[in-house]
């Protein structure tokens, strides 16, 4: 039987499907600069989604098999659909609908795990990390990038941007997620008994030096923005009047000449 999708902020349409793998393309320098699965066969990708990071990995590691597990049949199905369809990753992946809080496997079955963008949507991320723990073997290594969105910074000031932004993060706590789990993936780690534990925090800032790559930057924070708009409207948390004011400022921001944008994330690395 089919696990209902579980409530999701950003929903499960095509439209996002498809931004999710445009997502995971955009970050992929920033994200994958200190991730090495070289020397590693199983992998464990929690929260694989529509396998945008499955993808990924796949291309950038050709000698790992790759088990991935999702909440929702729509975002596993599309995932399959996507990496059948490309050269050299036939039989290399294998796709599980499982709760990443009591997983199916036994206790030592994988050599490595990767999280990303996963625990900000989940409601007990200890109890995720603990599974993960529990499923690996002695001395693997893990991989936990998260977001920390007290971090995001926009100039010109754009005050509609400001009030989308807050409403944005304050829904996915009020759904349970948590918009700020970056900064608290170490303490988790420690409480956890993972070893040789490792945080990083990584930047996309960009002002004058690089004005076609912040253009593109903001331009897809937009996408990111509106992923969430439908939802934030039927809450409540946010009228049209400001999805529509959201959308001019980030537009009219976008294409100044002077402008910055500025967020950081954090990654995490640990072996059990």
């Amino acid at each position: 039987m089919s696990t209902p999708d579980f409530p999701y902020l950003h929903g499960f349409s095509p439209v996002e499907q498809a931004r999710l793998r445009k997502q995971a393309r955009f970050g992929e320098y920033t994200v994958y600069q200190n991730i090495n699965f070289a020397n590693v066969k199983d992998i464990l990708e929690v929260g694989c989604g529509v396998g945008a990071q499955s993808e990924i990995l796949l291309r950038r590691f050709p000698d790992i098999h790759l088990t991935g597990i999702d909440l929702s049949t729509k975002q596993l199905s599309a995932a399959r659909e996507r990496l059948s369809s490309l050269q050299n990753m036939a039989g290399r992946f294998n796709l599980k609908e499982m709760n990443a809080a009591k997983m199916d496997f036994e206790a030592n079955s994988f050599e490595g795990a990767f999280l990303c963008w996963i625990l900000e949507h989940v409601p007990d991320p200890i109890r995720v990390l603990s599974e993960v723990r529990r499923v690996l073997r002695p001395g693997s290594q893990v991989y936990i990038t998260e977001v920390m969105n007290s971090s995001f910074f926009l100039d010109p000031y754009s005050p509609n941007v400001w009030k989308y932004w807050m409403a944005f993060n304050e829904y996915q706590l009020q759904q349970k997620g948590d918009p700020f789990v970056g900064a608290k993936l170490g303490n988790f780690l420690m409480q956890l008994g993972y070893k040789d534990i490792q945080t990083e925090i990584k930047t996309w800032f960009l002002d004058n030096r690089t004005p076609q790559a912040r253009k593109d930057c903001i331009e897809y924070w937009e996408e990111l923005l509106l992923s969430a708009s439908d939802q934030l409207v039927a809450a409540n948390y946010v009228s049209e009047d400001v999805v529509e004011g959201m959308k001019e400022e980030m537009s009219r921001v976008a294409n100044d000449p002077n402008a910055v944008f500025f967020y950081s994330f954090v990654q995490a690395s640990a072996k059990t």
